[in-house]
């Protein structure tokens, strides 16, 4: 497994090895011990699954607040995304500083977002499959989001905001700046 660090400390992406042959190919997307090795021990608990039919739907930027706030791991099963996480630990020295990731079927990148940063993604394949592992299961009273195109982050999509497939929730989704984030950075 290949770790590499991003521009926001403990945003990592992690690429398994691919082994292809004349029937295609096959990696560990994750193994407890070979990852316990390297550093990063966590139970995950849930696996969820997506399927966005249209290119540019955007899911996100969503977040879960303690007692429930979730480590995810992102891959994609099939298609493409421009997979975002966005610092918003109160007192982070990156508070409000985001990082994207291309993440495909083909180059079998994984992003992992620690507690206390938005995540969110939007598709650029017809047909998308994201697939990704939360340490704590999905809470309802705990859910929550900030809106992807929110000038104050300047996220660049690659798509025209207004042409965004979303969801109510996320049309609905506050500005940063009317936000208040329910995360701290412990240094």
């Amino acid at each position: 497994m290949q770790i590499e660090e991003t521009e926001l400390p403990g945003v990592l992406i992690l690429t398994p090895r691919v082994f292809g042959d004349a029937r295609g190919s096959f990696c560990e997307a994750w193994n407890r011990a070979t990852l316990q090795g390297l550093g990063i021990d966590l139970d995950f608990v849930q696996d969820n699954q997506s399927i966005s039919a249209p290119v540019g739907t955007v899911r996100g930027l969503h977040y879960q607040a303690p007692p429930h706030a979730q480590d995810k791991l992102v891959r994609v099963g099939h298609g493409a995304i421009l997979d975002v996480a966005v610092d918003v630990r109160v007192g982070s020295p990156t508070y409000g500083r985001w990082v994207g990731v291309e993440l495909t079927a083909g180059n079998a990148r994984q992003l992992l977002v620690p507690k206390g940063f938005l995540h969110g993604f939007v598709t650029r394949e017809p047909d998308t499959v994201v697939l990704y592992k939360t340490t704590d299961v999905y809470a309802p009273d705990c859910d929550g989001a900030v809106h992807f195109a929110d000038p104050d982050l300047g996220i660049d999509w690659g798509i025209d905001p207004a042409s965004a497939v979303l969801s109510d929730k996320d049309a609905r989704a506050p500005r940063f700046a009317d936000w208040t984030s329910p995360f701290t950075y412990e240094a």
